[in-house]
């Protein structure tokens, strides 16, 4: 039997936190649940203590990000030694069999280091993700967001990424490539993951039947200009760590136009101080960034190539703004 360990990052999630554990106790493959509680000043931790003690809870004075709010589920993982690791969201409700098909898929394919689930909506009516995907213009997104065909991405395959919010890492990879890199705060550092995952020689798998029911942006929705301040942060990161030489400069021309925009769209929107600060973290921890780059990428064990076969060689199919302009870009130049 393999050994699982489910992680939820907890802030002020005492409007969710029931669903969610309730759907752990009804796993068909039993997990340690580890909470790690950001800091909340709701009754969230107080819920987990009356009615679920066998969950173990790890408190922040303070809001640690999605990272820091499941980085110290993983070294529990990593010290106690589980087989597998798996981050769930607090405001996700997670199918009985969630963890049974990600950990037979992992058991069954040993040159695979993270498996994906399904996430949808938590209706059912539409995908939130099957999938992270990261394009020739440095911009990641969610593989069928907001598709309501559920089953399209119905097999099991080869994927570039896979979502934090719900998927199964391998402790012994982690061990060697390092946890979520806490910088990030939110958003972004499961591709910046799945990537060096890539990068060191492990493979990331979708699996359709390991299925999450999820509250899309219930948390980034609570915070004015959230969104924001982690996208335009966090994505110079994944191309300045994570992308080889070579590749580096085929994306960075298209990159820098992309956050151009979204710096302009920020300022238009009156959150262009959270775009400054943005940039301001992001220069500023450039040296770090650096180092890391080098320490990534001197361990590579696939050549360049594969991870540009690997990318989506598009805009994201939501970048629905971007592709106007560069439909009407292409109209001044003559093109179709």
């Amino acid at each position: 039997m393999q050994k699982v360990l489910v992680v939820i990052p907890n802030w002020n999630g005492a409007d969710d936190i029931r669903t969610c554990l309730d759907s752990l106790r009804q796993q068909t493959l039993q997990p340690h649940i580890v909470v790690v509680d950001n800091g909340s000043t709701d009754d969230s931790v107080d819920i987990i203590e009356a009615e679920y003690p066998e969950v173990e809870i790890i408190r922040h004075t303070a809001n640690k990000g999605y990272a820091g709010g499941v980085n110290p589920g993983f070294r529990v993982a990593i010290d106690r030694r589980f087989d597998y690791a798996a981050p769930l969201n607090n405001d996700a409700v997670a199918d009985k069999n969630w963890l049974r098909y990600l950990s037979d898929y992992l058991s069954a394919h040993h040159g695979v280091g993270i498996a994906a689930s399904k996430l949808v909506s938590i209706d059912g009516a539409h995908i939130d993700s099957t999938g992270d995907q990261y394009t020739n213009w440095g911009l990641p997104y969610p593989r069928g967001r907001g598709e309501t065909d559920i089953d399209k991405y119905d097999k099991h395959t080869a994927i570039l990424g896979a979502s934090g919010g719900s998927s199964m890492y391998r402790v012994s990879m982690l061990q060697k490539i390092g946890l979520f890199d806490e910088d990030f705060f939110a958003y972004y550092e499961d591709v910046d993951l799945s990537l060096r995952a890539q990068l060191a020689g492990w493979k990331v798998a979708f699996v359709p039947e390991s299925i999450v029911y999820h509250q899309i942006s219930a948390t980034g929705s609570r915070i004015k200009g959230f969104f924001t301040l982690q996208t335009v942060k966090n994505l110079p990161w994944i191309l300045i760590k994570d992308l080889p030489a070579g590749l580096f400069w085929r994306v960075l021309p298209r990159f820098l136009l992309a956050q151009l925009f979204f710096v302009g769209r920020a300022v238009l929107r009156r959150h262009g101080w959270y775009a400054l600060k943005a940039i301001t973290v992001t220069l500023w921890l450039m040296p770090k960034k650096l180092v890391e780059r080098h320490r990534i990428q001197s361990t590579r064990k696939v050549p360049a190539s594969y991870i540009w076969s690997i990318m989506t060689h598009d805009l994201p199919p939501q970048a629905a703004n971007l592709r106007r302009l560069r439909a009407a870009w292409w109209k001044l130049q003559g093109k179709r």
